[in-house]
């Protein structure tokens, strides 16, 4: 993308009335780069992409200089399920994700890597690697600027990801036969138990990146604030600067030049009208400050 030196940062934005819109609603939020859903998060079925839909947003994008583009993997889609069945489906289904990600033209595919309930850690972080290897098998991604990003997860017991030595084993794994990054949530590092918070905990805490996954393997920063505790393991997204992280853990985290190529996206809640608009203005903010 054009301006490579601006800082990206951007919110995840809905597509009602066509993919291409949620380039507009980006824009219209002050942002320069989005997530989206390519289909709905909690169905398995999902329509191809119009070709259409994906010749306007990539003139969209060139003419408003929007990018990168990341989509979320539905929240159904669980790669090291103990169940066959489940397995399975969720097999298709990223099929699908990986598919629609490449005609819009998506640079990131988001993925959790699922819950190894009733197996070993071991056997999950196999059986997510092995499934995530059938699902793309054959598909045309050799050559294009696109990239499957592993996402840290909160910590859940049987939660593959909790813990970043998880994400970087199954990075590692799956480097033979995709291509893969990271995506690690601020809200999901730090209720996993990591010090984003103080500044000699944010020291810690990177030391810890950067000996895992690694710095440059990190494309994207899901840039959320967190109702619960550091530690709690609960799932919960607040307001950037309203929750248990705050404010000042985020300036530091957007001004770290180790991420200076990374994007940052906020999945905060939309509580109002404008609360897109809202996140990204104090991530601006922070990032400027």
């Amino acid at each position: 993308m054009a301006n490579v030196l601006k800082k990206r940062i951007g919110v995840h934005v809905g597509t009602a009335g066509g993919a291409w819109t949620a380039v507009e609603r980006a824009v219209a939020a002050g942002a320069n780069t989005f997530q989206i859903f390519s289909s709905s998060p909690r169905m398995w079925k999902a329509a191809p992409v119009k070709a259409a839909d994906a010749a306007k947003m990539r003139d969209l994008r060139v003419k408003l200089d929007v990018g990168p583009v990341a989509i979320h993997a539905s929240y159904l889609i669980n790669l090291c399920s103990q169940t066959e069945s489940v397995r399975t489906s969720s097999e298709a289904a990223f099929r699908g994700e990986v598919e629609r990600a490449l005609a819009l033209g998506a640079e990131y595919l988001v993925l959790h890597p699922g819950s190894w309930k009733g197996l070993t850690r071991e056997e999950g972080l196999r059986l997510a690697a092995e499934s995530i290897e059938k699902a793309i098998d054959g598909l045309p991604w050799q050559g294009k600027d696109f990239k499957i990003l592993i996402e840290n997860t909160a910590g859940a017991e049987f939660s593959l990801g909790g813990k970043l030595e998880q994400v970087a084993e199954l990075v590692e794994r799956l480097k033979a036969c995709a291509p893969v990054g990271v995506c690690l949530d601020t809200c999901h590092v730090h209720v996993a138990g990591y010090d984003l918070v103080s500044p000699d905990g944010y020291i810690e805490t990177m030391m810890v990146v950067g000996d895992t996954v690694g710095f440059e393997a990190v494309k994207v920063w899901h840039c959320n604030d967190a109702k619960a505790a550091m530690g709690s393991k609960l799932d919960r997204h607040e307001h950037i600067g309203e929750g248990t992280i705050g404010a000042e853990a985020f300036r530091r985290l957007l001004h770290d030049q180790r991420f200076g190529h990374a994007v940052f996206i906020a999945e905060t809640p939309v509580d109002a009208p404008g609360d897109e608009a809202r996140n990204v203005g104090v991530l601006r903010a922070l990032s400027a400050g």
